[in-house]
């Protein structure tokens, strides 16, 4: 049995709480919440686009440091603050699975209840290949 690892992300956090970017177990990944922090100036962009920009980048960084992909993701989750979200969610979806015949399954909510800043969050689950 593998133990388990905590991932981190320079620049990305959960704030005062003490989560980890992700987790890892052999060879599976799974992350906390991932929102739309800039890693380079730690601030979170007011509009939803960069917003959600950011968290397919941030997705990115924490999958690179958990030795996965994009091409390792089989799921996630996105929690949004309005519906018109998803069109943002698709643009970014689109540039990181173009392939519609490899995408992750994916699970879509509105949900009033994220951070004041944030305009979406999302969690993915990998297994590495």
């Amino acid at each position: 049995m593998s133990k388990r690892q905590s991932i981190e992300v320079e620049g990305y956090s959960h704030g005062p709480n003490p989560i980890p970017a992700a987790s890892k177990i052999g060879n599976m990944v799974i992350t906390g919440g991932i929102h739309g922090t800039d890693t380079a100036t730690g601030k979170i962009p007011p509009d939803l686009p960069a917003q959600c920009v950011n968290v397919f980048a941030n997705l990115k960084k924490i999958l690179t440091a958990a030795g996965a992909s994009p091409e390792d993701v089989i799921k996630m989750t996105f929690w949004i603050r309005d519906a018109s979200a998803r069109d943002a969610i698709n643009k970014e979806w689109i540039a990181m699975f173009p392939d519609p015949h490899s995408r992750p399954a994916r699970h879509t909510l509105v949900y009033d209840k994220l951070s004041p800043s944030y305009q979406l969050q999302c969690d993915a689950i990998a297994v590495i290949q």
